[in-house]
């Protein structure tokens, strides 16, 4: 004779089992909801404002004027200093002037090879040669021997470098591009160490670092 508590249970059983079932699908259909009416709301701001919500970003980030700017200045930076360093190995008279140009060099290959990388990551057009004025320091270098050589050697090379050792600080505390971030933390140990190489020479002149302070100058407020 069947036990009727058992077929109670049975039957309560699968009555909480359907509930279950009941509330898992409404809940379902309330994200949809939920989802649909956020999509229904962005498209109509869109349509009334002309605006499209803002959507996470993906990627390393975005890539701004400055962080573009920053890019080809390292670029042209190394596009002159290494031929510079090059050519004091023959040019320079003195082992401390040498020994930065070997600084220089082996630190804008390494700069060079970065920036090309992520250049290319960020679809940044990169120059294939030194501006102007640099290429105009390189002939500079090319007809000079000796202690001459040196002084002007140190001299244009720390102006350039302090200039743009004010570039990254502006650039690491601004941006929002995760690889331009990295970029900017090897430059600055970079720039930090041929400037520090050159000042070793000790034929830094006092008027290349007034020149380098107006230079980097914030202009006044108005």
């Amino acid at each position: 004779m069947p036990v009727r508590g058992g077929t109670r249970l049975r039957f309560r059983a699968r009555t909480v089992v359907i509930g279950a079932v009941v509330v898992v699908a409404l809940a379902g259909a309330a994200v949809v909801a939920m989802r649909s009416g956020a999509g229904q709301a962005g498209a109509a701001q869109a349509a009334v404002t002309g605006v499209v919500p803002a959507t996470p970003a993906a990627g390393p980030g975005p890539v701004t004027d400055g962080d573009r700017t920053f890019l080809v200045k390292v670029r042209q930076a190394g596009l002159w200093e290494m031929p510079a360093g090059q050519l004091a190995q023959t040019h320079a008279e003195s082992p401390a002037v040498k020994r930065a140009a070997m600084h220089l060099i082996d630190g804008h290959s390494k700069l060079d090879e970065l920036v090309r990388e992520d250049a290319s990551i960020l679809g940044v057009g990169l120059p294939d040669q030194a501006s102007p004025e640099q290429q105009g320091w390189v002939r500079q270098l090319t007809d000079a021997q000796g202690p001459a050589f040196d002084r002007l050697f140190v001299n244009l090379l720390r102006a350039s470098h302090g200039k743009i050792f004010a570039t990254i600080a502006e650039v690491r505390a601004s941006t929002g591009n995760d690889l331009i971030r990295r970029h900017a933390r090897q430059a600055n140990e970079t720039v930090l160490d041929h400037m520090e190489v050159l000042e070793d020479t000790g034929l830094v002149d006092p008027k290349t670092l007034q020149d380098v302070a107006a230079a980097v100058a914030p202009a006044p407020a108005r």
